[in-house]
């Protein structure tokens, strides 16, 4: 349903009065409009648990009330975080972490070393980074209150990337009692020991969620650098209002009843540029990659050949266009490791072909035995540019005599249902549209969507053991030229096998208000600390 402002109005009208006056005494302590900072989101925060879920709006979530113990600065190195000291023992097998003091989580509890040790376990059953860790670790233990350690059969120099690593699912620390939940159960409770708090009595799902500064929290002495140095928090609060209608969003921050707006249509760039009280900023300047990911459990898409067929259809110009008009802002991509980063190749690329193949596509889903099976497209209608390119997809699969049909949901519902791993018929579904961080792609040991691990694999669930041997053998080479060639193999193969298809680059800045300044750009993840504002 598409939420008109009146609607949003009326629906904080009914919810305020659903309260009661003492709660409202104690939650809507209104700060200064000045200290107030109003964000619409690229989509609605429907999952709170950043360790269950890789979309970004969870992991934005994640970074606002949780911390982690080391983050990467604006040059992607790592640095300690919630660590304050940490050591290596002579034979590079143990590691002794002591964190710092004034950790303290929002519910007035200490953060100890058990929390951390219980959140490496659970992150480690769902991040590529925590997979590796755990398989190399042969103890993770506290030795005190404030101090941990991590000792593994066999050195592993990667260890503190993957413990900084901003790929989600991060390493958010929890609470003990949430991080014992198995990683394939969600966290319902919002308790971090981040800068920010999370508003449980302000919150009006599918309409806002609002973030409090946490008061307590103690930022580390350096400066802010990328997601390293000292999270200070210059705002009171931050409210994410839900505008599922981008034109009423639009109205919004031209009207300065919000001050940000992550995912504005491209149609809108010329009417921003031209606002003297708007600015639009690339916060990621590595820019996305769009991609298709098939269902490899269920037909069509478990027969290499049929995902060879949609591998040989995709015509990146027209899906680009679809998405963002402007040519400024998009670009093709055949790599699996993105465009621009160590590791891009032009391996196995040959199927490439501009304005795509369909009459390949068309013998390929033949030598597959396709039948007319039923394919599922799950469709972001919430996410303008994903709806644009589900309903391309539709079209082209259409034209090649595919039995395409779309399943119109929010983004929400996209990161709920892709979880199924049953047949259409039970819920299930066949493909769907997504991106990644074109610099997260450049890491094989930590993106979800390069692994190839079956059941552990992110949705979609590809299993190819040549390819997961190779990728694994990264984490032991020690030259920068023996991982390109280890990524050469890895890419002949994965083009083979078709883990997903790619759909080209992208880059979309946000659009704000000039009032609001100290936005940090770093991929994947919007920090809200630095951030301030300023009056008009």
């Amino acid at each position: 349903m598409t939420l008109s402002r009146r609607t949003l109005f009326k629906a904080g009208i009914a919810a305020g009065a659903a309260i009661s006056v003492s709660s409202i005494l104690r939650a809507q302590t209104q700060p200064a409009p000045d200290r107030t900072v109003r964000m619409v989101k690229s989509t609605d925060l429907r999952v709170f648990d950043p360790i269950w879920t890789a979309t970004n709006i969870t992991a934005d979530h994640g970074a606002a009330i949780y911390d982690t113990l080391f983050s990467v600065d604006s040059k992607f190195m790592p640095q300690p975080q919630m660590v304050g000291r940490w050591g290596l023992s002579d034979d590079k097998k143990t590691y002794t972490f002591e964190l710092r003091d004034g950790l303290g989580w929002h519910d007035g509890t200490s953060v100890t070393a058990a929390d951390c040790v219980a959140s490496i376990h659970r992150w480690g059953q769902v991040a590529p980074g925590g997979q590796l860790l755990l398989e190399r670790a042969s103890d993770i233990s506290k030795k005190d209150d404030k101090t941990f350690t991590i000792s593994l059969r066999e050195p592993l120099g990667l260890l503190i990337d993957l413990l900084a690593d901003l790929t989600p699912p991060c390493l958010f620390i929890m609470r003990e009692k949430d991080a014992s939940h198995p990683a394939s159960e969600q966290v319902t409770t919002k308790i971090g020991s981040g800068p920010f708090k999370f508003n449980e009595a302000l919150a009006k799902p599918g309409a806002s969620i609002t973030y409090d500064r946490n008061e307590k929290y103690i930022p580390r002495k350096e400066p802010s650098d990328g997601m390293a140095g000292g999270k200070v928090v210059k705002v009171d609060r931050v409210v994410w209002d839900v505008i599922a209608d981008q034109q009423t969003a639009m109205a919004a921050l031209q009207a300065g009843e919000i001050d940000y707006f992550e995912l504005p249509p491209a149609d809108f760039y010329s009417s921003i540029e031209s606002d003297p009280n708007l600015a639009l900023q690339v916060l990621d300047k590595a820019g996305q990659d769009a991609l298709v990911r098939m269902n490899f459990l269920q037909p069509p898409f478990d027969n290499v050949k049929a995902r060879q067929a949609v591998l040989h259809l995709i015509d990146q110009e027209a899906f680009m266009r679809a998405m963002y008009p402007d040519p400024k802002y998009i670009d093709s991509v055949t790599s699996i490791f993105g465009k621009d980063t160590l590791l891009s190749n032009g391996e196995n690329t040959g199927w490439y072909k501009k304005g795509g193949d369909p009459e390949k596509a068309k013998e390929l889903f033949k030598q597959a035995g396709y039948a007319g099976q039923k394919v599922v497209i799950l469709d972001p209608t919430d996410w303008h540019e994903g709806d644009n390119a589900s309903q391309l997809l539709a079209a082209a699969l259409q034209k090649v005599g595919v039995n395409a049909e779309l399943a119109p949901m929010d983004w929400g519902g996209v990161t709920t249902r892709r979880a199924n791993k049953g047949p259409v018929e039970n819920g299930g579904w066949s493909m769907f549209i997504t991106s990644e961080m074109d610099f997260s792609l450049g890491n094989p040991l930590t993106d979800p969507l390069l692994t190839a691990n079956g059941d552990k694999a992110w949705y979609g669930w590809p299993n190819n053991d040549e390819y997961e041997a190779l990728r694994r053998k990264l984490a032991d080479v020690q030259t920068l030229e023996e991982r390109k060639e280890l990524a050469r193999k890895m890419q002949a193969i994965w083009w083979d096998f078709v883990g997903d298809v790619r759909l080209g680059k992208y880059i979309s800045p946000i659009a704000r208000r000039k009032t609001l300044t100290g936005l940090i750009g770093v991929p994947a993840i919007v920090p809200m600390w630095n951030m301030q504002k300023t009056s008009a």
